[in-house]
């Protein structure tokens, strides 16, 4: 529904009132998830230019070129489909992301995607969620035959009753082959798919509010059909190889009320539609046609001459399309129905929402929450504490999760889900892409600038672990309403974070998303804003893929503090909140960022892994798992100013690495790190320790060691989510 203040607005624009058809295309556009109208001012802020960024925020896709080869990325989510119906929900999220790649001509090639649940362990819906989520999102993947290569997932109280499912795409495409919003006067307007139906009515709008009851809500939420998205994706290949279409772009959020408004918009043209011409499976209302989100449909603009053509390839996979109108140069939308004229107004207006003003002023617990200690703490217990970080769902291995996809159909991925801190996929023989998916809502509720900041710097750490130069990121920034000025202020301080930390670093934003109203009747969710990372690499050999072998020295670069805030250790062990959250020195981290490049251009490191969730001792004890190996570190020889040994082990400060090298490659790495450790922003590092053969994790701290079975790290580690799922 449209405010007083916004239907005042639309009428001042038309100079009457609008009619009920017009009024309905108004409000799904104006909807916050299609107008971003209470975001666009604070998105801005964002660097939006790089050496590899060919297209920028606003299109369907960012664009990068790399060689004579471009590169497309976007990410959305479907998060409130999926509260209501999991499996359907998350599973037409995979589908629209990939049509928005297709929308640039671009062949879609992976799949990654950043899930968020409530507590698994001790509630059974979120569990339910869960198990139906992954489903969904598998089902959906391994049918079309795009690999899914990365994701995280992470589970919180305040996503209780509620889930997060955001997906990103990647899509490749010759450079002389981009599909760029282009016609002309009498160009034809077609929509190629399935049939359009009642399911998905006011999706958009369901989207831009709280959820409050699922059960009534479940008409919003769209069918999947992969079957008709694999022959989509063949068929719209094959038409921007025959050159056939002008333009391309999926009918997602609002149907053809926003999909034609927007484009008409940006093509600074006109259309003239009759819906009559529309293949529809069920009577339907003018309304419920425009708004309709059925899924599997896409819109074409194609050339009078270039007709004949593009029905050959549409009747080759047997897919059903309708010549809806044709591109006017008035700038109007010109609606018929059966030649009566049911709707005319201006496409700008349509597509350009009022930016709603809203107030952002800090929420109070932001004051009132201390930075404090655990209460009860015993050195004694470290061993047992490390064990059971590493069976936190939000820790532990997520083999249960990415066994359920494809990750390999396609043949490009070269490194796979889980086996790294971030998966890598071949563009071409001497080309190849790193891509993570990264966020933390815990820090991003506690501090919401340096949360969201941090979080950037973990995706870029996850890229530069398996060789790879950060080039560019996509984010999708989620929160609770925009109407209450407590949330609004999280989401102008996580812009503020994410920006601030990709001008300096000089890595450009190609696009993104923002979603708000992410709260149930309990509550909001805890800002979570998540950041999608591509790192390229230039060489096969460049590319940091081994395990740590025995007799390997074990380095470690950057510094511990005392930052304990929203870390795994303070709230899963401990269940208690501190404000100390960890900051990124931007200085000091990109010259950690330059030192390990250096040595992964030298070729003189083994593996790395970076510290983040659980702080060095997961990374560690993560480091000996994947490797089947054991370890010896001298805890004194770990650089840090922490006040407490449990804080030196479970500190999630930033700007670390934890680095496996061969003996004959030390003294080498040590004169590479010893160039960076001078100066203001000069780097720490140290040797602290070696991989063995031996079937145990010891940390020596003074007189005292600390052990730890490397079988009772691996059965905490792998079995606790498959433990709790197997009779969800």
């Amino acid at each position: 529904m449209l405010s007083n203040e916004e239907l005042e607005y639309l009428k001042h624009k038309l100079g009457r009132e609008p009619n009920s058809l017009e009024l309905s295309m108004v409000e799904a556009e104006w909807s916050e998830h299609c107008s971003y109208k209470s975001s666009k001012p604070y998105i801005k802020a964002f660097n939006t230019q790089g050496r590899y960024v060919l297209i920028g925020p606003g299109y369907d896709a960012g664009v990068l070129a790399i060689d004579d080869m471009l590169i497309t990325v976007h990410i959305e989510s479907h998060n409130h489909p999926s509260a209501v119906e999991p499996y359907g929900g998350a599973a037409t999220g995979v589908g629209g992301v990939i049509r928005d790649i297709l929308s640039m001509g671009s062949r879609p090639i992976a799949l990654l995607n950043g899930l968020r649940f409530g507590d698994i362990e001790k509630d059974s819906n979120a569990r339910w969620l869960f198990k139906h989520v992954v489903r969904g999102i598998a089902d959906y993947g391994n049918c079309i035959g795009v690999p899914t290569v990365a994701g995280e997932v992470e589970f919180d109280n305040s996503f209780d009753n509620y889930c997060l499912v955001d997906v990103a795409c990647i899509g490749l495409i010759d450079k002389d082959k981009l599909v760029l919003m282009e016609a002309d006067v009498k160009d034809l307007i077609i929509i190629a798919g399935n049939s359009t139906g009642k399911d998905g009515i006011h999706g958009a709008s369901f989207a831009s509010k709280v959820l409050d009851d699922a059960d009534s809500n479940r008409s919003a939420v769209q069918i999947p059909d992969p079957f008709m998205g694999k022959l989509l994706i063949d068929a719209t290949m094959e038409c921007v190889n025959a050159r056939c279409v002008k333009a391309i772009k999926d009918l997602g959020g609002g149907g053809l009320a926003c999909c034609l408004s927007e484009l008409a918009d940006k093509l600074g043209k006109g259309m003239s539609i009759d819906l009559a011409n529309l293949h529809i499976r069920e009577h339907m209302s003018v309304e419920e046609i425009m708004i309709s989100e059925s899924q599997e449909r896409m819109l074409y603009i194609v050339e009078p001459s270039r007709l004949s053509t593009f029905k050959e390839i549409m009747d080759k996979y047997e897919i059903p399309y309708s010549v809806l109108g044709y591109v006017t140069d008035d700038g109007y939308l010109d609606i018929k129905y059966d030649g009566r004229k049911i709707a005319r107004i201006k496409a700008s207006i349509v597509a350009n929402a009022p930016i709603a003003e809203r107030k952002a002023r800090k929420p109070k617990y932001l004051e009132e929450i201390p930075a404090r200690e655990p209460d009860e703490y015993n050195e004694g217990n470290i061993a047992e504490y490390l064990l059971s970080l590493l069976s936190d769902p939000s820790i532990a291995s997520k083999e249960w999760v990415y066994r359920q996809y494809d990750h390999e159909v396609g043949l490009r991925t070269v490194i796979k889900p889980g086996y790294h801190d971030a998966s890598v996929i071949r563009l071409s023989d001497n080309k190849f892409l790193a891509v993570k998916l990264d966020g933390n809502s815990k820090h991003c509720y506690l501090d919401p600038y340096n949360g969201a900041m941090g979080c950037f710097a973990e995706a870029c750490r996850n890229v530069i672990a398996v060789g790879a130069e950060p080039i560019a990121m996509v984010d999708h920034l989620q929160f609770g309403s925009p109407e209450d000025e407590h949330v609004f202020y999280t989401f102008v301080e996580s812009v503020k974070g994410l920006a601030d930390y990709g001008r300096y670093m000089q890595i450009p934003c190609v696009g993104g998303k923002v979603s708000f109203y992410n709260e149930t009747k309990h509550g909001a969710i805890k800002p979570t804003p998540v950041v999608c990372i591509l790192g390229l690499i230039d060489s096969y050999s460049k590319i940091v893929k081994d395990r740590a072998k025995d007799g390997d020295m074990l380095v470690m670069v950057g510094l511990t503090k005392d930052e304990m805030g929203g870390s795994e250790y303070y709230e899963y062990i401990h269940k208690i909140q501190s404000s100390n959250v960890p900051r990124v020195d931007l200085a000091y981290d990109k010259t950690v960022m330059h030192a390990m490049l250096e040595l992964i251009d030298g070729r003189v490191v083994r593996a790395i892994h970076d510290c983040s969730k659980g702080g060095f001792g997961v990374a560690l004890a993560e480091m000996c798992i994947n490797s089947s190996i054991g370890a010896y570190v001298n805890l004194a020889r770990i650089p840090n100013t922490c006040s407490r040994l449990d804080n030196l082990i479970f500190s999630e400060s930033h700007s670390r690495f934890l680095i496996a090298v061969s003996k004959d490659n030390l003294s080498r790495v040590e004169d590479i790190l010893s160039k960076y450790s001078k100066g203001n922003n000069g780097i720490h590092y140290s040797v602290i320790g070696y991989f063995n053969s031996s079937d145990s994790i010891v940390l020596e701290h003074g007189n005292s060691t600390i052990g730890l079975s490397l079988d009772k790290a691996i059965d905490a580690y792998s079995s606790s989510i498959p433990r709790l799922m197997d009779h969800a």
